[in-house]
Formats: C-alpha cells, sequence, structure tokens
C-alpha cells in the first residue's frame, strides 16, 4: 500500500472502522530500529504507516501520560476516562463490541431489558443493507452517549480544575507519538498487517451484500 497516497480523511476513517481490540506491539518491535526519513514523502508515508500500525501503542502511551499528569487529581483521571470514552464511541468497532457485552450481562438479569436494548433492523433497498448504517449503542444512536459522556467529562472537568494539566499532559503525549512514528522505521511486518486488514475490510464489504 502507498501511504503516500493516503490522505488525512482517509487515515482518520480508518482508524475510526478499524479494530482496537488487537493487543499492542511488543516493545522489542516498537523501540526497533529508528531512522531519520529522506524527504517529506518518506516521512509524509511513514508517519501515516505507523500511525495505523502502532495504534494500540499510541494510544497506551498518551493514556499513560494523562495518568501521570493526575495523579494528584482523581477527578481529572474520571474526567480523562470520560473522555477517552466518547472518543472510543466513535469507532464503529468498539461501540458494536460495547453494546454487544453490555446487552449480554444485562440479558443475565433482565432479559426484557435486554431485548429493548437491541439496535433496530437495517433498512435494506433493493435486496442490500443501505449504505447509510447508523451505529447504535444500547438500543440508542451512538451520538447519545458521546455527548453525555462528553458533558460529564466536561463538568468534571470544570470541577477538578484540571484542563490546563490535560492540555500539558495531552501535547506531551502527541509529541512523543509524533516523534516516534516520524522516526520509526516500518518494517515488513507492519506492511504486510496493513496488506491483511485491507483484506479482511474488503472481504466484510463483500459479504455484507
Amino acid at each position: 500500500m502507498d501511504w503516500g497516497n493516503v490522505t488525512a480523511e482517509d487515515l482518520i476513517d480508518a482508524l475510526r472502522e478499524v479494530d482496537w481490540s488487537s493487543p499492542p506491539r511488543p516493545l522489542s518491535e516498537f523501540f526497533s530500529r529508528f531512522t531519520i526519513p529522506r524527504s517529506y514523502p518518506k516521512w509524509n508515508s511513514r508517519l501515516k504507516c505507523n500511525l495505523y500500525y502502532y495504534r494500540t501503542n499510541y494510544f497506551l502511551l498518551i493514556v499513560s501520560v494523562l495518568i501521570l499528569g493526575f495523579l494528584r487529581r482523581p477527578l481529572a483521571i474520571v474526567a480523562a476516562f470520560l473522555t477517552a470514552l466518547s472518543l472510543a464511541f466513535l469507532n464503529d468497532s468498539f461501540a458494536g463490541t460495547f453494546s454487544e457485552k453490555v446487552t449480554r450481562t444485562v440479558r443475565q438479569f433482565s432479559p426484557p431489558l435486554a431485548a429493548k436494548m437491541r439496535p433496530p433492523l437495517t433498512p435494506v433497498i433493493r435486496g442490500r443493507p443501505s449504505a447509510k448504517r447508523t451505529i447504535y449503542i444500547c438500543g440508542r444512536p451512538r451520538w447519545v452517549f458521546v455527548l453525555m459522556s462528553s458533558f460529564v467529562s466536561f463538568v468534571l472537568w470544570f470541577v477538578s480544575a484540571g484542563l490546563l494539566t490535560v492540555l500539558w499532559a495531552l501535547a506531551i503525549g502527541l509529541l512523543a507519538t509524533i516523534l516516534h512514528a516520524s522516526f520509526r522505521t516500518p518494517n515488513l511486518k507492519a506492511r504486510l498487517n496493513t496488506f491483511r486488514e485491507e483484506f479482511r475490510a474488503v472481504w466484510r464489504n463483500y459479504s455484507e451484500l
């Protein structure tokens, strides 16, 4: 895959739709080999490839920096967790997995309530599912949970007065992520993994027809 032709919008869409439940890459691989990119196109391609391939590692890195910055502010930790949760809800795979696990847990205690948490049926047009597929979480549109978690996290940020702390911690985490993604040389495993996930995405779209 030529990452130089991938736009920022394509990368964001890929990160939104990809499965984030995969474990992080080993530290021996994460800190394996670093080189300086020879040109801007090389750096641009490397940055996008590493952001996609090491996405779980970068996410854990940013979360770790935020936790270290909030050791003296318990409410800020909860606010950061809710903020991360609201962002995670934007990922299709995470939203579906979260809804499925919550519904399965509720079914053990109250089957009628679990039945109400099922998402509505996807409309079918000319024998095919509608292209505009709305993501549901526990029977409600995804945006409801995103707004609720965002509102609660905003209130906790205001009460804990930790907004400036999170900005500094987030800046440090993002800077470390960009530096690593810029100088970490993509290996053959990263390229093969990209092709494999592309094949899975194409096969998933084909099976839904």
